[in-house]
């Protein structure tokens, strides 16, 4: 039988303090929590990996989340780098909480600087709509998808982390989207990393899965530099048994 492709994608998450990012992660059924003192005090986040499998892909979501970070120009630009999708969160009970996505919005697209911006997958959650039985709601359902359609009509989930209501729709999607927009990179970026590298191996003459999967994001990364006119470098060492790792130096 013959194994599911494999695809890891990294997924930021933002939105103000206190509207549930953390509890968000942390409802999505069968998350990993994965913490490292070290990602909080070099970036200023946390992740969770969460497997999930679309179609014939066997997909690991990683999720990145503030660590409490929340403040504009607070997180630095390795909390973004190399992100396929951005989760913006808002409180349906509170106004300032939604009035702010336009910020983190244009936040995340000077950070991460992606290569098309306007083709990036954005989604935006409102959650706790749970919240006084939806008495105390001071955004609309109507509102909020008007900002969608007004940031090209991306995908909008009401959400609550307390109840776990549309929190799996939602991170699917994000799956989905995050996949969609890896895959028309896929055919460009690897002509172009073909002109670079060697086809990378192990031992045994077959390409190494970690290898593959890390070599990708660098040769994402070139591709994206190149496409923008910008140097790059990179060094390639031996690891291993004949597996070979790239090591950017400036990526």
């Amino acid at each position: 039988m013959e194994m599911p492709r494999r695809a890891l994608l990294k997924v930021i998450v933002l939105g103000d303090s206190g509207v549930g990012k953390t509890s968000l992660m942390n409802q999505y059924p069968y998350v990993y929590k994965k913490f490292s003192q070290q990602y909080k005090a070099t970036i200023g986040a946390d992740f969770v990996t969460k497997e999930v499998q679309i179609d014939a892909k066997l997909v690991t979501l990683q999720i990145w989340d503030t660590a409490g970070q929340e403040r504009f120009q607070s997180l630095g630009s390795a909390f973004y780098r190399g992100a396929d999708c951005c989760v913006l969160v808002y409180d349906v009970n509170i106004q300032k909480s939604f009035e702010i996505l336009n910020n983190w919005h244009k936040e995340f697209v000077k950070q991460a600087d992606p290569v098309d911006p306007e083709a990036f997958p954005f989604i935006l959650f409102g959650n706790k709509i749970d919240v006084d039985g939806g008495s105390s709601r001071v955004v609309s359902e109507k509102t909020a998808r008007e900002w969608c359609a007004s940031r090209g009509d991306i995908p909008y989930f009401e959400t609550s982390a307390k109840e776990g209501y549309n929190v799996h729709e939602a991170f699917l999607c994000v799956a989905k989207m995050a996949l969609a927009g890896e895959h028309e990179q896929e055919h460009d970026i690897e002509a172009f990393a073909q002109t670079f590298f060697p086809r990378h191996v192990n031992g045994h003459g077959i390409p190494c899965d970690h290898c593959l999967t890390f070599t990708f994001r660098v040769y994402q990364k070139l591709f994206q530099k190149s496409s923008k006119g910008e140097a790059v470098r990179v060094e390639v060492g031996c690891q291993g048994i004949g597996c070979l790792e790239i090591q950017p130096s400036h990526i």
